[in-house]
């Protein structure tokens, strides 16, 4: 059985020592700690919270939640909404791809929820005895291919993406919006050769709004997300490779009283609208 506290002691001293830095420890997450108002988050404030409430009840601490990149916008607003509703609690985030993210909870990385952007990684971390509970599904997310604005390769199906001089880019096979990618792809007979294989969705994202792409494999809320830059094409197959998100308070948690109460504020009405505005199903 793991020595967790030892496990957390060692990743917080590695932070105070080096700052938040990205992807070199595998005992941290792999995106830098933000603040729910968007900001980076100071070294100590990547550690999981040390208080759970205060003499009168209320909720107090830091919270510290790792979210799948597909999640930036909206959980940062959340984020912030939780924080208006008690005072006492600071939330830090740390988006990045499901597995990588799953893989730093089961190897100790401090931290109170993990919300996944599919049920295989999720099931990663309860396996290993890390989740609180019963991880909920809280939203589903469909894939469009993302093109420039005014689609000037004219990109209207999966096969559109062989013709000749169509540069496009997908999610690593690992990485949630990767697997349902391949999944797509395989339901339409459809081979692509990417110009590139990337870390998560956020990443592919870039290499199209950034002009290095024709086209994206992406989910529909990060296409929505950069609506001035680019536009989503909708393709039957992506029926056939909708992602269920689930999100979960860690057993490990410091703050055990905030996470399940940030678990359920996700799940209340207003924050779901939130989500749905930004292209979210309900599950």
């Amino acid at each position: 059985m793991r020595n967790r506290t030892m496990a957390a002691a060692v990743t917080a001293a590695a932070v105070l020592l080096g700052g938040a830095a990205c992807g070199s420890d595998s005992s941290k997450p792999s995106a830098s700690p933000t603040t729910a108002g968007g900001s980076t988050g100071s070294s100590t404030a990547g550690g999981a919270a040390t208080s759970a409430t205060g003499e009168t009840g209320k909720l107090t601490g830091r919270l510290t939640v790792l979210a799948a990149a597909s999640l930036t916008g909206t959980f940062t607003r959340i984020g912030k909404d939780f924080e208006a509703a008690n005072p006492g609690v600071k939330v830090t985030f740390s988006f990045g791809a499901s597995s990588t993210l799953a893989q730093q909870i089961i190897q100790g990385a401090p931290a109170d929820v993990f919300a996944s952007a599919a049920p295989a990684n999720m099931k990663q971390v309860s396996d290993a005895g890390d989740v609180s509970g019963t991880a909920a599904t809280f939203v589903r997310n469909q894939l469009v291919i993302a093109v420039p604005k005014g689609n000037p390769k004219h990109i209207a199906s999966l096969a559109d993406l062989t013709k000749p001089g169509v540069k496009v880019v997908e999610c690593a096979a690992q990485v949630p919006c990767g697997a349902a990618a391949n999944k797509a792809l395989t339901a339409a007979n459809v081979k692509l050769t990417p110009v590139s294989l990337e870390a998560d969705v956020k990443s592919t994202l870039a290499k199209l709004t950034l002009g290095e792409a024709d086209a994206a494999l992406v989910y529909r809320t990060d296409a929505l997300s950069v609506a001035d830059k680019a536009e989503g094409v909708e393709f039957p197959e992506s029926a056939q490779a909708v992602n269920d998100y689930p999100i979960a308070a860690l057993a490990h948690s410091s703050n055990l009283a905030a996470a399940q109460a940030f678990v359920a504020f996700v799940q209340s009405a207003p924050e779901m609208s939130v989500l749905t505005a930004a292209g979210f199903q309900k599950p």
